[in-house]
């Protein structure tokens, strides 16, 4: 007995029904079909549809109808399922709530294997598709960000910041430096790739993989800088705030009370007796100590809003480039201005006589400074290398060091701004350091086409060089939450399918996904693969009517 799937079940029904129309017996259609006649018979009977019009099913029971509810049920599992992290039952709920249940089996444990066959199949054509695409890439040496995540197992990733390319993301047993070696090379093995630098968090384990395993620089994350300088002074800056809020609604009320009682006695007619009150001198006292509190207060939202200020100016002077100006920033440059942020922190600890914990906390992350240089004078050492590489003319390379490398940096750190303001701003810096450079008469324009294109790759390389935050790491471990916040965990199919559709499916703006923008060249559809990988959805089963419960105080008959 051959099984036949819903396809072909579909295709021979179309036959039949044209045979059948025609005047042939049923007994030579099913013959000439390969079928057995109760077999066509029953494929011929009418099936009663519960939700369906009769139109709709019988169009889905050609073999156009067939294709496009695959189609459908494959879409649902790959969108509720996987992009928008709900389970399976919803999926069954939407077949039943549709009419789709009388086409499709709506059960849990039909749906359940679709869910597993598309997952899997999402996950073997990502790791195909890797490999196909690792062939045709040209060796390059990239950045990468690490950092661990909980669900609750442990979970290794590390992302290519550039692409936003997950190049790991698995589960392990811990978190050790040889763990995290090992899973990296696993990784990596196939990619003509090398790490140049690591940018994370102060993980002593995640350091001696970086620099000791993978004889790579380690770039401290800003992010944890700023975050020890706020631990630090947040808390204890708010706490003062809202005691000196206290203060002044304290010296508020006997000053109030001072003058109701001066104006009630003077609605007096006549005054009682005697010498008057001192009401001034009652109003002049709590006068001045609600002057003395709201100074305090002042002071206190005034150095809160410098502590502010303070970890914005981290972000800020943290580029090799002025953000104002896009002038090159040195190295001695920009640890000037650190040196100023730290001296105007520790004079608002002492003015704000913070304990010595806060102090340990802007201690620590001072020391990330040493750390944050070497991480420039990195970018500088790289980016003069790949520009002597280019052997251009000196005023050429004049021109790409301080206006073209520039302006591509400006450009990227314009697209990752949330202000509207900074981020016009910043575009209209670069389009005008990039305008002279367009002229006829500049010397850039007289070298040939294929040499300028081989510049501006080099010079955006070059702008991609200087990464300072993990950020795509969080973001994407803030991301796997959303899936194994309900689920309690999530099992290695499941994962390895999110990896893949965040690689291979997901999509930018630009109309362009990770591995695209990692690999340098498009790849075939991830949906398209997995539709042809996944079988058709099974079909409904005939529902006997349950018996109807009875009482359990049913009178039985004597």
């Amino acid at each position: 007995m051959k099984h036949r799937t819903r396809l072909e079940r579909a295709e021979q029904l179309g036959v039949a029904a044209v045979a059948l129309g025609q005047g042939q017996p049923l007994r030579q259609v099913a013959t000439e079909l390969g079928v057995a006649r109760s077999t066509l018979r029953d494929w011929c009977a009418a099936v009663p549809f519960v939700g369906l019009p009769a139109e709709v099913a019988a169009c889905l029971a050609t073999p156009a109808g067939a294709r496009w509810l695959h189609r459908l049920v494959v879409v649902m599992h790959l969108i509720i399922t996987l992009r928008a992290g709900a389970g399976v039952r919803l999926v069954c709920e939407f077949l039943e709530l549709s009419g789709l249940s009388s086409v499709v089996g709506a059960s849990y444990g039909s749906q359940y294997a679709v869910t597993v066959q598309v997952q899997e199949a999402v996950a073997k054509q990502a790791q195909e598709q890797r490999a196909a695409l690792a062939a045709g890439m040209p060796p390059q040496a990239v950045a990468l960000c690490e950092d661990e995540t909980f669900h609750p197992e442990i979970c290794l990733v590390a992302i290519e910041p550039v692409s936003n390319f997950i190049l790991l993301e698995q589960y392990a047993l811990d978190r050790t430096a040889a763990t995290w070696t090992q899973a990296l090379e696993t990784a990596l093995a196939g990619l003509p790739v090398t790490v140049s630098q690591v940018t994370s968090d102060e993980a002593k384990a995640l350091r001696h993989h970086q620099e000791q395993d993978l004889r790579a620089p380690h770039a401290a994350d800003l992010f944890h800088g700023q975050h020890e300088v706020s631990k630090g002074t947040s808390l204890h800056l708010a706490r003062q705030v809202r005691q000196a809020s206290a203060a002044v609604a304290a010296a508020q009320a006997p000053l109030d009370a001072a003058r109701a009682a001066q104006r009630a006695y003077d609605a007096q007619v006549p005054h009682p007796r005697g010498r008057p009150p001192a009401f001034t001198a009652r109003i002049d006292a709590a006068l001045t100590d609600l002057v003395a509190a709201e100074a305090e207060q002042t002071q206190a939202l005034a150095r809160q809003a410098q502590a502010r200020e303070q970890i914005r100016e981290l972000g800020i002077l943290y580029h090799p480039y002025d953000l104002e100006r896009g002038q090159v920033q040195s190295v001695a440059q920009v640890a000037a201005r650190f040196a100023d942020v730290w001296a105007r922190l520790t004079r608002l600890a002492a003015a704000a006589d913070l304990p010595t914990r806060a102090r340990e906390h802007l201690a620590k992350a001072q020391r990330l400074t040493v750390q944050w240089l070497a991480s420039l004078a990195f970018f500088w050492a790289s980016v003069q290398t790949r520009v002597d590489a280019l052997d251009l003319a000196p005023d050429v390379e004049q021109a790409v060091l301080t206006q073209l490398i520039p302006a591509l940096y400006l450009e990227r750190v314009a697209g990752r701004s949330t202000h509207t303001e900074t981020r016009h701003r910043l575009h209209a810096l670069s389009a005008q350091l990039l305008e002279p450079l367009r002229q006829p008469t500049h010397p850039l324009q007289a070298l040939a086409p294929a040499t300028r294109q081989h510049i501006e790759v080099v010079a955006a390389g070059c702008a991609d060089l200087f990464q300072r935050s993990s950020s795509c790491v969080e973001g994407r471990n803030g991301h796997l939450s959303r899936y194994h916040h309900g689920g309690h965990r999530l099992s290695g199919r499941k994962l390895a399918a999110l990896t893949a559709l965040h690689n291979f499916y997901v999509r930018r703006p630009d109309g362009t996904t990770a591995a695209e923008r990692f690999f340098g060249r498009a790849h075939l559809a991830l949906f398209d693969q997995v539709l042809a990988q996944v079988s058709l959805p099974p079909p409904a089963r005939r529902r006997r009517p349950r018996p109807a419960k009875q009482p359990y105080l049913t009178l039985v008959a004597a």
